[in-house]
């Protein structure tokens, strides 16, 4: 049986709980056990790093500390909080002096971080671990040609290569084919949302989030699927204000991948968090509609 130690993080915890619950439901279903970190805590995310570097690495390693007790890789679901937790692993392996350091301040709660520990993404897992021919197995509603621009976000398979090509991705590309939906052609798919930039130069991140939305339409998804909560978030609830500033009128659904892969293995949308997307995504709606007619 596939296991894996989870770092749900904290956006999962609130405003991206329909990924937590998503990701949750989806891997129960495949029989992949998911047993949640005890008491994680903040990845840092960049803003630590920005204040003090060590003190950032200390939080993030305490995680993998826990982890590495636990004997099993870590499953990251947050873009940020998968870069940052591998940018800790890197640090510590390539500074013994900083590493050192890490664990004077990991000692304080009688914890060390000797043995680095895998940080791997659900999709990765999802595809190079459980396996594409084996998830169509379990494809019961398939998404019927349904038409999705795969955006991957900046962070996931950068700065270093990983589980796919770190400018033409196609691990989501491959899943989306799977499930009976068509990936379109998205040219913007590690193109960045503008992260944090939403609320230290709007402006700015309206034109970004303006243009991932734009490549989508002209390529005629009718949807757009995402592995990141800050991406999810920038895209879908700031198309009103997009629509506004940019004189445009998008309206297109912003779905996690899980959201696409439960509704095609037959979850119910309520158990995924679906309902509470903004940009109610009727067409996945309508897949599991029909699959019950």
């Amino acid at each position: 049986m596939l296991e894996y130690a989870y770092y749900p993080g904290c956006s999962l915890e609130h405003t991206a709980s329909p990924y937590d619950k998503s990701v949750r439901e989806v891997f129960k279903a495949l029989g992949i056990g998911l047993k949640e970190i005890d008491d994680w805590n903040c990845c840092g995310a960049t803003m630590y790093m920005s204040v003090k570097k060590i003190v950032g690495y200390a939080i993030s390693a305490r995680n993998l500390a826990i982890a590495q007790n636990m004997n099993l890789d870590v499953c990251a679901p947050c873009s940020s909080c998968y870069t940052i937790l591998k940018k800790t692993n890197r640090h510590i392996q390539w500074d013994p002096k900083e590493r050192a350091k890490i664990n004077e301040a990991l000692q304080a709660a009688n914890l060390s971080y000797d043995t680095i520990v895998n940080i791997r993404h659900p999709l990765d897992i999802l595809v190079n671990d459980f396996g594409l021919d084996e998830l169509k197995k379990h494809v019961v509603k398939p998404l019927n040609g349904l038409r999705v621009a795969p955006y991957y976000g900046c962070q996931i398979v950068r700065p270093h290569h990983g589980f796919d090509d770190i400018d033409d991705p196609q691990t989501m590309d491959h899943l989306i084919e799977v499930l009976g939906g068509t990936p379109t052609e998205y040219s913007s798919k590690v193109r960045c949302c503008g992260g944090m930039l939403m609320t230290t130069d709007e402006e700015v991140a309206l034109k970004l989030n303006k243009n991932l939305i734009e490549n989508a339409v002209d390529n005629e998804a009718e949807m757009i699927s995402t592995v990141c909560p800050l991406c999810q978030m920038n895209v879908e609830a700031y198309q009103d204000k997009i629509n506004s500033f940019c004189h445009t009128n998008y309206n297109i659904p912003i779905v996690y991948f899980t959201h696409l892969i439960g509704i095609a293995i037959g979850i119910a949308p309520e158990l995924m968090g679906l309902d509470k997307l903004i940009v109610k995504p009727e067409k996945l709606f309508a897949v599991e509609r029909e699959a019950l007619i």
